[in-house]
Formats: C-alpha cells, structure tokens, sequence
C-alpha cells in the first residue's frame, strides 16, 4: 500500500483550517510575494512565521523536507547555476570555472525563497478541502468576463487532487526499481529511464482511469458549491499577512 503523502488534504480541525479558502488563497499571494521580495534577515523570520503556522496545522517541518527530497536537486541545480553565473568576487577558482562570493550569497537566498514558497503551497494543499478550492477559484473568476469560472475551477482542483497520487506512483515506481536491482546500476541514464518511463505510464494510467469514471458519472463542472463565509479571524489574518509581507518587502 502506497504511504500517505503530504501533498493532499490531511484532516484537521487547527486554525489554519477553519479559515476561509478565499482568504487563504489571498495569503498564498501575498505571502508569495513578500518571500520573493525579502532579505535573509526577513526571510528567517518569515521561516520562523511559517514553521509556526505548520505546525499548527499539523505538519512538522522535517516530514516536509522529507517529502521535498527530491525536490533539493533542483534547488541544487539552481543555486549551482547561480554561484557560476553571477558575476563578483571570487570565492573559489579552479581554471575557467569561477564561484564568487555574490553568486553563493544569490543562490542560497534564491533557493531559500523558492523552498519557503513550495512550502506555503503545501500548506495550503494539506489544510483545504479541493472543494473548498474549487469554491475559492470559482468565486475568484467569475467576475472575470470570458473565463468559464466553472470549468476551470474544476480543472485546477483536479489538478491539486491528483498530486498525491503522482507521489504515491514515485514512491511505487522507485521501490519496484530497487527490488528489480535498478538503483545498483552505475549508468544514471538507464536507472532514469527505467524510472521515468514506468512513472509516466502509471500516471497517465490512472489520469485515464479518472477521465473514464468522471464521464461514466456525467461529471460536469456544474456542481453544488460549497458555502464559502467570512469570518472575524480571516480579516485579522488578512491585517497580520498584510503587516507581515509590507515589513518583508521593506525592511
């Protein structure tokens, strides 16, 4: 059986839960913008803000990182690029290849940032419903002329629903791989295909085995929504993100 993943709704009844999806989804954006906007010094305490909220709702922030594994690569990948690139003093020289000092100092606030935003979705993810979601994004679109609100709602909800089960078939792609002896083999481009391959082809298995069953169900995207409301604790916390990201930005 496939391990649960945090990158689905988990059950809760925690602060973070109760709020409003609308204003979640507002928080999601400013909160975004106000990490990419800030310093170290403002980023750790935007750490420390989000740690926080994780853990409120549940989520401990080394079971996060657990689940990001694979995405450190890619932050790897990137602070790499921006340590080689980014021109200044250098820091280490070995013939042409340069790494100075502003590229490593660039590339750790680039990755740090990035981390901290993957994190905030995550957030979101695991403490609202996709029906909230829908909801939220309906709302949010349809004042928005030639946009079926409906319809795309729908799609972006079933998008984030099928993100757990994308993990799950990683997890299930990559234990087959090491009880077939794949992870011994030193040629990286033959353990990536035998790994991507039968990935891609479970995946879009199961996209398929979902198209067939919503249309079996005469699914459309004219559903009963959910009844979103307001309430005194999301406008404090729209005061409090506000605050924070306007002191992100600027300090």
């Amino acid at each position: 059986m496939a391990e649960l993943t945090l990158f689905g709704y988990r059950a809760g009844n925690s602060l973070v839960h109760r709020l409003d999806s609308r204003f979640k989804l507002g928080f999601l954006f400013l909160l975004s913008i106000g990490t990419m906007q800030a310093d170290a010094w403002p980023l750790a305490v935007l750490t420390l803000f989000y740690a926080g909220l994780m853990r409120t709702a549940g989520l401990s922030p080394a079971s996060v990182c657990r689940e990001l594994r694979y995405f450190f690569i890619f932050l790897a990948l990137i602070f790499i690029s921006r340590a080689l690139t980014t021109p200044g003093l250098p820091w280490f020289t070995s013939g042409s290849l340069v790494i100075t000092r502003q590229g490593v100092y660039t590339g750790i606030l680039v990755c740090w940032r990035i981390l901290l935003i993957i994190g905030l979705g995550l957030l979101f993810v695991s403490s609202t419903r996709t029906s909230e979601i829908r909801a939220a994004l309906t709302w949010l679109l349809e004042p928005v002329p030639f946009v079926p609100a409906g319809r795309v709602s729908t799609m972006i909800s079933l998008i984030v629903r099928f993100i757990p089960v994308i993990f799950s078939q990683i997890r299930e792609t990559d234990a087959a791989g090491k009880a077939r002896g794949i992870s011994s083999r030193k040629n990286p481009v033959y353990r990536l295909k035998k790994f991507l391959i039968p990935l891609m082809q479970s995946v879009f298995r199961d996209a398929d085995k979902l198209i067939v069953a919503m249309e079996s169900r005469c699914y459309t995207e004219k559903r009963t929504a959910v009844q979103l409301s307001a309430h005194a604790m999301d406008w404090i916390g729209l005061f409090v993100v506000s605050g924070i990201c306007l002191l992100a930005i600027f300090l």
